[in-house]
């Protein structure tokens, strides 16, 4: 049931990250604080389609 999903800054929307998440304990869109390499800043990375 785990998937790959796309992790996309908010302030950029450059796709930095890949991970993957269990859709049936988590159904929603995934929301992380990573670090954006083009700002050199931790900012929030949301999922993407």
């Amino acid at each position: 049931m785990r998937v790959n999903i796309t992790l996309a800054c908010t302030e950029t929307g450059d796709r930095n990250y890949i991970t993957t998440k269990n859709k049936r304990q988590h159904p929603e869109r995934l929301e992380l604080k990573k670090y954006s390499p083009r700002l050199k800043k931790h900012t929030l990375h949301r999922e993407t389609k």
